[in-house]
């Protein structure tokens, strides 16, 4: 922390619901990074780039730490030596396997269930539900198609891939399962990234993920993982959340919740005296009304192509957006 002359971090995530700080699987880790590492942080919420790749990122005064550089922001904050919880384990074997296993085969695996396989009301209501309708659902479709390209799937391979990624998911929790045992932590009875990974996607999986989600059956069959998870959200996440030093941990998000933070905007306000508008609210403004004007147009350029594309090797979408009525 030296190199930020002990300036306070500020992390900004996706908003809270299911009952977690931060419902983003890629925002939930981080949160649970720094609640491993002690450090005093705020949280603030951005609501307005429901699609952008820089979410989570941290910043302290000049320095930003985004989640689409130098390999995503706990590599960050480890390369600029700000936090590294695994310093000392880079010499065990399976640290490294396990770290992998996490942030790939886990990690596709909770992109296809949220974007792939379910009716769309858990990503809804995460990345959307603070645009406007219409919008929302477009940009919803929008990043259906991009995870469908992403994970690789098309009409031809689309039940073999399904089968892959949920193979290679059963693979990963039997594998990090046998790792635990009875242990509180993976690795040297101390938290470390691999618990920040693996927790953040358990709470998700758990939390977020609808009853039917069959990767969050897959993980209920380790009780082992379970009950990991429950205890390390106990102690980490809700334990001491009145502190000052920390974000509280909600149990469920308000719409009128407020927001911290320049990158976090909250709804109207009640009528209160009026008073002159700043140059950095003005600017705000502008640029939500640009950012609303921008997307709609990349979506219509982007359902224009679609619409006149073709052929066997083009994502379907039909199969799965049949079930969604406008």
């Amino acid at each position: 922390m030296d190199e930020l002359d002990n300036q306070k971090l500020t992390l900004v995530a996706r908003k809270p619901c299911f009952g977690l700080p931060t419902a983003c699987p890629s925002c939930l880790p981080v949160y649970i990074y720094l609640r491993f590492a002690q450090v005093p942080f705020d949280l603030s919420f951005n609501l307005i780039h429901p699609d952008s790749d820089q979410i989570p990122y941290i910043e302290s005064g000049a320095y930003v730490a985004y989640n689409n550089e130098k390999g995503g922001v706990l590599e960050s904050l480890k390369e600029d030596g700000i936090i590294d919880l695994d310093s000392q384990l880079h010499a065990i074997p399976e640290w490294l396997s396990m770290k992998v296993m996490i942030s790939t085969w886990l990690e596709e695996a909770i992109m296809y269930e949220l974007w792939v396989c379910s009716d769309g009301s858990s990503a809804k209501k995460i990345y959307y539900s603070d645009l406007p309708w219409p919008i929302g659902n477009i940009l919803y479709f929008k990043q259906i198609h991009a995870v469908k390209q992403l994970l690789g799937i098309t009409k031809d391979n689309a039940e073999r891939r399904e089968e892959e990624i949920r193979r290679r998911a059963t693979i990963a929790y039997g594998a990090l399962s046998t790792r635990l045992g009875e242990q509180t932590f993976f690795f040297e009875n101390r938290p470390s990234g691999v618990d920040a990974l693996f927790l953040g996607h358990a709470l998700f999986t758990l939390q977020a993920l609808p009853d039917t989600s069959v990767l969050r059956s897959k993980l209920l069959e380790h009780s082992n993982l379970v009950q990991y998870a429950e205890k390390l959200k106990t102690e980490f996440m809700e334990a001491g959340s009145s502190s000052s030093s920390v974000p509280r941990f909600p149990a469920e998000p308000s719409s009128s919740t407020s927001r911290r933070g320049p990158s976090n905007w909250s709804s109207k306000a009640k009528s209160k005296p009026k008073r002159e508008k700043t140059e950095e609210e003005k600017t705000f403004r502008r640029r939500a009304k640009y950012f609303l004007v921008t997307q709609l147009v990349a979506v219509l350029v982007f359902l224009s192509l679609l619409g006149v594309s073709g052929g066997d090797n083009e994502v379907d979408l039909d199969d799965e957006d049949d079930d969604y009525n406008y």
